[in-house]
């Protein structure tokens, strides 16, 4: 167990409260959270980082938005249909809808935004597979034309997870796929406020006055985004303890994610309530760089699975198994997509099996590079990781960091000798996991496939034909291929599956059951 000397945890409480009170900001109309990672990376269509996809939705709005029984619901959508031969969709905005810099939204904006997300998403690759064109019929409309039926066309624009089809002005979105954007300006509920952005310390937004909610309850990331508070303060805070610390003292409203070993701290405070909000939960996933030795070698992406105990790395990311459980599907445990399919050598170690496919692919006892976020929940994955390839006698080189330096070098196509890498760590929610097309460690097109490069066009066409199939048992059929060739090319690895409790103070009220951190509809009282 942590402990917090109390000098130091009310220094930490002291520097909160003073630079609160320094801003003048009424307790009541300011919400202050301590996010699970540092925000450094601000484009949600440039990275696939949890943290960066969370600000999107803070200051941004999509098209449609999936509701607490993950059905696609018009959000910036007033209207729309289909025509009868399932060709063509027609979508007109709903009015009010407005830039942060009091300009109205456009279609052509939105027909910018789709076409950029397209370039970078994993799932919209479906989408571009059957898409004819897409064009705007009007300022406030625009339609998709597609060459065949295809029945994700709203679900892919109601995406929840990395990467959300935020919609983004024209000027914005027609930047490069390849390059960061610079311009925050949104239509969403807040305003992100740039100028004071301190990476490694604080995100600030404010309520924009020009949002207009949807006239509905709010669901999930559906329905009305109420603003109830004028500020929010996103407090990056590594340490756990002063994390919980500050949490105890009421100078800040909530914590994402802490610490598994701190919660008996937070659940003896009357003041604090702790609980699930995202039911599903989470799969760790680790991911070889299919690029460079030795895990260009299938049979050391072999070996991987051989290192794994999936109970010990659950243990020490999140104690009690009531967290946790094992689980041998890609597709997320405890969905409709889940399936055994190929997973005959999960979850049974044998180190000396992986030593030997280790050498059968040429392993030479060059370093293998390990990142290891020292701030971010995956982090000790990694430390695993480093311990059971150690064992398998494989030279490791675990580079510490915090967690916005990984998201950027794992973008990195370099040797790892050259500032590239071998392995990194990282979590999926089980709306992104359990789709073959959403699932990004499971996209396999080479130079287009997610951080690691996997490169299989069997598994590419798969997936894609997984996305035309309207019959369930042929569409399970092929997702068990799917599976089966992921586990035979070594594409990703699960080290277990776990929901993450979040904590917050009583008088904080209104959290929206989701995936993800939602922040509007909450108010303190």
């Amino acid at each position: 167990m942590r402990t917090l000397p109390i000098a130091f945890a009310c220094a930490a409480a002291f520097c909160l409260s003073a630079a609160a009170g320094a801003q003048g900001v009424p307790d009541k109309r300011t919400l202050r959270i301590v996010p699970h990672a540092d925000l450094r990376n601000i484009d949600p269509i440039w990275t696939t980082a949890i943290i960066t996809r969370n600000h999107g939705y803070m200051i941004y709005d999509t098209l449609f938005a999936m509701d607490e029984g993950y059905m696609p619901r018009p959000q910036m959508v007033g209207e729309h249909e289909v025509s009868t031969d399932g060709l063509t969709f027609t979508f007109k905005l709903r009015r009010g809808l407005k830039w942060h810099d009091g300009k109205e939204v456009t279609a052509a904006d939105c027909v910018a935004s789709i076409e950029r997300w397209m370039k970078r998403d994993t799932e919209a690759q479906g989408l571009v597979a059957v898409l004819a064109g897409i064009e705007t019929t009007g300022a406030d409309s625009f339609r998709i034309r597609l060459k065949e039926p295809y029945g994700l066309v709203l679900a892919s624009l109601a995406k929840i997870s990395s990467n959300v089809p935020f919609m983004m002005p024209e000027r914005v979105a027609r930047t490069d796929a390849m390059k960061q954007i610079e311009d925050t300006t949104g239509s969403g509920p807040f305003v992100f406020d740039k100028a004071a952005w301190r990476p490694g310390h604080t995100a600030t937004y404010t309520r924009f006055a020009g949002y207009v909610p949807r006239n509905e309850p709010a669901s999930m990331l559906a329905g009305g985004k109420v603003a109830r508070v004028e500020r929010v303060e996103w407090l990056y805070l590594p340490d756990p303890a002063t994390q919980v610390a500050a949490l105890n003292a009421g100078e800040v409203d909530l914590i994402e994610a802490p610490a598994i070993d701190l919660l008996p701290i937070l659940k003896a405070n009357a003041d604090v309530r702790v609980g699930i909000s995202d039911p599903l939960g989470m799969q760790v996933i680790l991911r070889p760089n299919h690029l460079h030795p030795p895990f260009n070698h299938p049979k050391a992406r072999q070996a991987l699975y051989y290192l794994i105990d999936q109970a010990e790395y659950m243990r020490v990311m999140a104690g009690d198994q009531e967290f946790w459980s094992i689980c041998d599907s890609l597709f997320m445990c405890g969905t409709p997509n889940a399936t055994s399919a190929g997973a005959e050598m999960i979850n049974k170690p044998d180190i000396e099996k992986a030593r030997a496919l280790f050498k059968e692919a040429g392993y030479a006892g060059e370093p293998v590079v390990v990142l290891y976020p020292t701030d971010h929940p995956s982090g000790p994955a990694a430390q695993v990781t480093a311990d059971r390839l150690r064992k398998a006698g494989v030279n490791v080189d675990l580079q510490a960091m915090d967690w916005a330096t990984l998201t950027t070098r794992r973008g990195s196509k370099n040797p790892p000798s050259q500032g590239g890498w071998n392995i990194f760590h990282t979590r999926t929610d089980a709306v992104s996991a359990m789709s073959p097309l959403a699932n990004n460690p499971a996209s396999s097109g080479c130079d287009k496939s997610w951080f690691g490069w996997a490169c299989d066009p069997e598994t590419e066409k798969l997936r894609l034909q997984w996305a035309r199939e309207p019959e369930e048992a042929k569409r399970k059929a092929i997702l068990e291929t799917v599976q089966t060739r992921l586990y035979a090319n070594g594409n990703f690895a699960v080290v277990g599956q776990y929901t993450m409790p979040g904590a917050h103070r009583v008088n904080v009220v209104g959290l929206i059951k989701s995936p993800v951190l939602a922040l509007w509809n909450i108010e303190k009282r």
